[in-house]
């Protein structure tokens, strides 16, 4: 009977549209080629950073993560000293850095932001 069932999201003609629009645009600018590129060029620039406060550098394309020892007093004051810097990430699980660039991001912007994480993050 109508009225029995509805959905708030469902079919909608231009939901459908715009995330048409955004798979179009994902595979046109090769957004997931820039994304594995420009991640392993993040990643291994964070592990090169000679810190005793970093635990782990894990990731995958851009999504990556900083784990850092306990000791070094929780992920939350390493975002906002990075904030400072420019950079916006953020604290998860007390001692993780979560990193999260855009799909878009350059070689020389990742370059200027590894910069910044070895100014905030060496010993």
């Amino acid at each position: 009977m109508p009225g029995e069932h509805g959905r708030t999201f469902g079919g909608n003609p231009l939901a459908a549209s715009i995330a048409t629009t955004a798979l179009s645009v994902i595979v046109d600018e090769k957004l997931v080629e820039n994304s594995a590129k420009m991640g392993k060029r993040l990643l291994n620039g964070l592990l090169d950073i000679d810190s005793s406060i970093i635990r782990e550098v894990r990731g995958r394309g851009l999504m990556i993560g900083v784990e850092l020892y306990p000791e070094a007093g929780g992920a939350r004051k390493y975002c906002l000293k990075l904030m400072e810097e420019g950079i916006l990430c953020k604290d998860c699980h007390e001692d993780i850095l979560r990193i999260s660039p855009p799909l878009i991001i350059t070689e020389r912007e990742i370059d200027w932001a590894l910069e910044r994480f070895r100014k905030v993050l060496s010993d």
